[in-house]
């Protein structure tokens, strides 16, 4: 009524020059209030969403630890949505500014829509590690991870929010009066949290002392400390020195008896063979998923032939180092363990680098997302951009791929390592989900129907098994093909191989599906992992390493903290870093 009052009689042009100026200045409104939303206020609303629906996760897991079965207990779930509220609320007093409060809260409103797909679709929490393994997640495996689902979230938790927050004016007011608002704003959210914590303390505390991994569920929180920690550690820490490592490391002198021989023969001494070792890095395969090691379905049928007429070994009861490639990766390649890892104080050279310097001549290929750095200082290929069809014809190549033109590959090494001795690390793709479909060729899919989805929970608990197990048939076929290809090469060399993965996955179980959980809540499908061994006749008389007795010890307990020193005895390395105590072989060592 009033505009139209206005229009009547001539002002309209009056009170739209009136109101952009005050607009511009930051002044009062004709009607005595400020033009536009305060940007602490939408701050504030788009907060208690985020403390709300976006922290279903968080309160399913509360549920399912019975603290949403009385009265009492939704009064605890409040004071969290307080406490939440509160967290971001001073989150807020320092980023809630006019200019920036839109694309600040836009970016957190995706970062918790993200969090929320991951937790519900596939049970996983987010800490430092689930933030490393996405900082370092390629374009490949950023596919294999989108989804309807995904879109789904993101339109409702993030979408919807960000429709009323971009139609919203923003308040401008002078910097010195929007400082003292936000400062007020800081205390204010501080007090909320104190009281809720106060009323809740004792539930609280005992809650997240009991069930530790809900404190990773806390959305999006979880992902702002993590990322805060990431990078703030050079800050608390300062850049790690770097070591050389086994430096005097050197091979076993040649073994006489082939030049005595030839000597008697009245024939020119034969030089000795010399060793060539593949090192299988496996991907996600847990141990208890493989036929060899009691599994009733008929995973690997190509090693289980292979068990009763080859030097081959697979041990039982064998313990990763993390729960994903970027923390358990370059920690079985290390020479401190997972403590000692974990704790170090600077970064050293890897077993790779010691093999080096020992003489022999190192080749890293990689069907997976790279070497974490342990490669940086070895020859290193990788199968991306290979477009070869009978490996390659799904857009990504399967994991045979590292087979192709090996025999080349190895001639392109230095002739004088090779004399010594050759080592070839190969890197899976293996069984890396969500998409499990995507990593057998369809000659292999021996288990039906399939989950062909990378949003697992659309499919039923036996379709996910029968993907995965999928995949560690074609490992067993790649495994034995390696063996294969390896028996091939015996009139050069004295061949062997050894294949442990670099940690395990959920399949469902408790709800919870791929890897990466901390390692203290982590379950055990998650960290127990496949380590097989296979030796020519003539690498195991220069090893020594009787195979029976392996055999026999199948079941005792060992880790990636093993990896390191065992690969050293093999080959007989000599070094002053090289444990005698963590090889697994050595008690077998005749």
């Amino acid at each position: 009524m009033g505009l139209k009052l206005f229009r009547s009689t001539g002002h309209s042009s009056l009170l739209d020059t009136r109101t952009a100026a005050a607009w511009q200045q930051g002044k009062p409104g004709l009607w005595g209030r400020q033009l536009g939303r305060n940007p602490l206020l939408i701050w504030l609303a788009v907060s208690l969403w985020i403390a709300t629906l976006g922290n279903w996760a968080l309160w399913r897991g509360l549920a399912s630890v019975g603290q949403m079965a009385s009265v009492g207990d939704y009064a605890f779930v409040l004071a969290f949505v307080c406490i939440i509220t509160g967290a971001l609320g001073l989150i807020g007093s320092v980023l809630a500014w006019p200019r920036a409060v839109k694309p600040v809260l836009t970016l957190l409103l995706i970062a918790t829509a993200l969090g929320m797909h991951f937790m519900l679709t596939y049970g996983v929490v987010i800490d430092t590690t689930m933030i490393t393994n996405v900082l370092q997640t390629d374009p490949r495996e950023t596919r294999d991870l989108l989804n309807l689902r995904m879109l789904v979230t993101l339109l409702v938790v993030a979408g919807l929010p960000c429709v009323w927050l971009w139609r919203q004016q923003v308040q401008r007011i002078p910097l010195a009066q929007q400082l003292a608002r936000n400062i007020g704003f800081g205390v204010v959210s501080v007090l909320v949290i104190a009281l809720a914590m106060a009323l809740s303390f004792q539930n609280f505390a005992s809650t997240m002392r009991n069930h530790t991994q809900l404190r990773y569920l806390i959305n999006p929180l979880n992902s702002l400390y993590a990322l805060g920690y990431l990078g703030s550690k050079p800050l608390h820490k300062g850049p790690m020195p770097f070591t050389q490592l086994g430096l005097d490391a050197k091979l076993p002198a040649a073994a006489p008896a082939a030049a005595t021989t030839a000597s008697k023969a009245g024939a020119a001494a034969a030089p000795p063979r010399p060793p060539l070792l593949v090192l299988i890095v496996g991907e996600t395969a847990r141990t208890g998923n493989f036929q060899i090691n009691g599994y009733a379905r008929p995973t690997t049928p190509e090693l289980a032939a292979l068990m009763g007429t080859e030097r081959i070994a697979s041990m039982r009861n064998v313990t990763s180092c993390g729960t994903s490639t970027a923390e358990s990766l370059p920690c079985m390649f290390s020479h401190l363990g997972r403590e000692g890892y974990l704790s170090r104080k600077a970064e050293y050279e890897t077993l790779v680098d010691v093999l080096q310097h020992a003489g022999l001549a190192v080749l890293w290929l990689d069907n997976q997302s790279g070497c974490k750095g342990i490669c940086d200082r070895v020859a290193s290929a990788t199968t991306t951009g290979e477009k070869v069809a009978e490996h390659c014809s799904t857009g990504e190549c399967f994991d045979a791929i590292m087979l192709h033109n090996l025999n080349q590959r190895i001639a392109a090494l230095p002739a004088d390592k090779r004399a010594k001795g050759v080592v070839v690390v190969m890197h899976q793709m293996g069984s890396h989900g969500p998409a499990y479909y995507k990593r057998v060729p369809a000659a292999f899919k021996k288990f039906t129907p399939e989950c062909t989805s990378n949003a697992l929970k659309d499919c039923s608990r036996d379709q996910v098994v029968n993907s995965y197990d999928n995949t560690i048939a074609y490992t067993d076929h790649f495994v034995a093909s390696t063996i294969k290809w390896l028996k091939a090469q015996e009139s050069t060399a004295q061949p062997a191989m050894i294949y442990v993965a670099d940690h395990g996955e959920s399949l469902g179980e408790n709800n919870i599906y791929l890897h990466g959980l901390p390692y203290a809540i982590a379950p055990d499908v998650q960290k127990q992992v496949p380590w097989i061994t296979w030796q020519s006749a003539s690498f195991a008389a220069r090893s020594k390493l009787d195979t029976t007795c392996l055999q026999a010890r199948a079941n005792q307990p060992v880790s990636h903290d093993y990896y390191f020193h065992s690969v050293l005895g093999l080959l007989g390395v000599q070094t002053s870093v090289y444990r005698k105590e963590l090889d697994a072989y050595a008690a077998c060592v005749k």
